[in-house]
């Protein structure tokens, strides 16, 4: 029914700087979460930051200062904007909403395929 699609992942030295960005289509009449979270190999998927329709943005406290995250919400699309990029930021990071697809339907978490970030030294 809804379908999440990243893009803007791929290598960048460290210190540098990526724009990744997350679009939802499909049968969607609101969208009241839009968020990040990551994986390394080996390791738990993690919040990376998140927004909730009328709130401020929560982040990792290992991301605050660096990456901003964003929501247009007229187009479904949610941004994350990470600068000062270290190698501990190497993972695959996937986008994820909380979806009512209709009026009256309860909330439906999605995710996206996950795209590949890779910080060099």
């Amino acid at each position: 029914q809804v379908q999440l699609v990243e893009s803007g992942g791929g290598l960048v030295q460290a210190g540098g700087s990526l724009k990744l960005s997350c679009v939802a289509s499909g049968t969607i009449f609101s969208i009241n979460r839009m968020g990040w979270f990551r994986q390394a190999p080996g390791k738990q998927r993690e919040l990376v930051a998140s927004m909730i329709t009328g709130d401020p943005a929560n982040y990792a406290d290992s991301v605050k200062g660096r990456f901003t995250i964003s929501r247009d919400n007229a187009k479904n699309t949610v941004l994350l904007q990470m600068d000062s990029l270290k190698p501990e930021d190497t993972a695959v990071y996937y986008c994820d909403a909380d979806v009512h697809s209709d009026r009256w339907s309860v909330n439906t978490r999605y995710w996206g395929q996950g795209t590949q970030v890779t910080v060099s030294s």
